[in-house]
């Protein structure tokens, strides 16, 4: 009943003796409004004054915790063309086995006895540096020898030298005697000259006087030559002594400069040998690299060079692969402002992508599908989307992460700071203030000790 006629029928008629306006016109249609805002005011202060967790959140994807288990691309270091695949796509591979067979592009490794033939050369190489050494060896020899012969040779100069000497003061004696008895003639003479001229004497004993005196001048002239001839093999002796040195040393000479020139070739040829060993090196590891193998256990993700025949430098990209066992990790990205909160060991949930979850930022007690993280890494400089990289490793005291998540794959993360009220929370972001600042308890006992 509206009540909406210019002639109401309440003004006329009480109405309140019939039950049905009793129960129209006299009921209280405010009080359960009233009791559901008193209600919802009390809880609503209740709720201000709640605990509640702040947390810094951040957005980053699945890695794994050490670089060498991270996807990666396989190259080829040397050019060539492809001319067999032994896997497919998804395919596991163990380590070592044979992904693809290549080949040579470039003509100077064409010849398949490549590594026969250079060996080959090595091996005469070898051979001519060890007769080098045979000549060296000789030349040595010879060396010894000449200085052994120009020692025998000079004692024995030096011996006829000494005889010379001894030979030259012999015949200086024997002329000092010669002149000796050369003034005992003639003084022979001169007395049997004056005796015959006085007449005491015969004619006859001054002639034996005259020719002995002629003999004993003939002997000292003899004798005078004699000891020239000596003197003259004394510097006959020295000159055989300076002769012998000289010729000597010029075979010594030759005979070194011999074995320095052998020693040059050795050198030379033990310089090609070597070369040409790291020439057989080289190409044996070369051939080797004509099979593309996996460098670990992983899977084939993606054939980057497809096809038969087709060539490549070196250096490009061939294929894809992802290691089998990996160390996962999450790597998520935080504001500058939120950096000074954030410490290494710092409790972090993470919401991986693909998975169900029921999360309440505040409440991560009560969240549901959420796995805990351990900081272990904080970037020291800012990364090109402008924030700071932080890395994230499985919390060994949470129940562990899912077996089938992938590296690559999206996450979102919650970094758990102090315990605030609700109210002091909404204040907090109302004003655009950051999180109070956070000193984890482990950090705050080493800072006592």
């Amino acid at each position: 009943m509206l009540n909406i006629s210019r002639n109401p029928i309440n003004s006329k008629i009480d109405l309140s003796h019939y039950k049905s306006a009793k129960h129209v016109f006299f009921k209280d249609y405010y009080k359960y409004g009233r009791r559901f805002l008193t209600a919802f005011a009390i809880a609503g202060l209740v709720i201000l004054f709640l605990p509640w967790t702040q947390n810094i959140s951040g957005r980053g994807n699945v890695t794994t915790l050490t670089p060498g288990q991270r996807p990666q691309t396989i190259q080829s270091p040397i050019p060539g063309s492809i001319q067999e695949w032994y896997v497919r796509e998804g395919d596991f591979v163990r380590k070592g086995d044979t992904i693809m067979q290549i080949a040579e592009v470039k003509s100077e490794y064409f010849d398949p006895n490549l590594v026969q033939r250079t060996e080959q050369q090595r091996d005469a190489k070898s051979f001519a540096v060890q007769s080098y050494g045979q000549k060296v060896k000789a030349q040595e020899v010879s060396i010894s020898a000449l200085i052994e012969e120009r020692k025998l040779k000079l004692e024995q100069a030096r011996n006829k030298l000494l005889q010379s000497r001894l030979k030259v003061e012999a015949d200086s004696i024997d002329l000092e005697a010669f002149k000796t008895n050369y003034t005992i003639a003639q003084t022979k003479y001169l007395r049997a000259d004056t005796l015959f001229k006085d007449g005491y004497t015969a004619l006859k004993n001054v002639e034996d006087a005259r020719i002995k005196l002629r003999e004993a001048q003939a002997k000292q002239v003899s004798q005078a030559a004699k000891l020239l001839a000596s003197r003259n093999e004394v510097i006959n002796a020295k000159i055989d002594i300076s002769r012998i040195n000289a010729e000597y040393a010029d075979k010594i000479s030759k005979a070194q400069s011999e074995k320095f020139s052998a020693q040059s070739s050795q050198f030379d040829s033990e310089a090609q040998v070597q070369k040409l060993q790291n020439e057989v090196s080289n190409y044996i590891i070369r051939n080797k690299l004509l099979h593309i193998t996996a460098p670990y256990d992983g899977y084939i993700n993606k054939a980057l060079r497809g096809g038969v025949g087709q060539t490549f430098k070196e250096g490009e990209e061939l294929v894809g692969i992802m290691p089998a066992n990996v160390d996962l990790a999450v790597e998520t990205f935080i504001e500058p402002i939120d950096l000074p909160l954030m410490h290494i060991g710092e409790k972090v949930r993470i919401q991986f992508d693909g998975w169900p979850a029921i999360i309440f930022s505040g409440w991560p007690n009560v969240s549901y599908g959420t796995y805990g993280g351990e900081v272990v890494a904080i970037e020291n400089f800012i990364s090109d989307n402008g924030k700071f990289r932080i890395l994230l490793k499985p919390d060994p005291t949470d129940h562990p992460w899912p077996k089938d998540i992938r590296a690559g794959s999206g996450a979102f993360t919650m970094a758990l700071l102090e315990d605030v009220p609700i109210w002091f929370e909404l204040w907090r972001q109302l004003n655009g203030f950051p999180p109070n600042y956070y000193q984890p308890t482990g950090a705050e006992n080493a800072k006592k000790k």
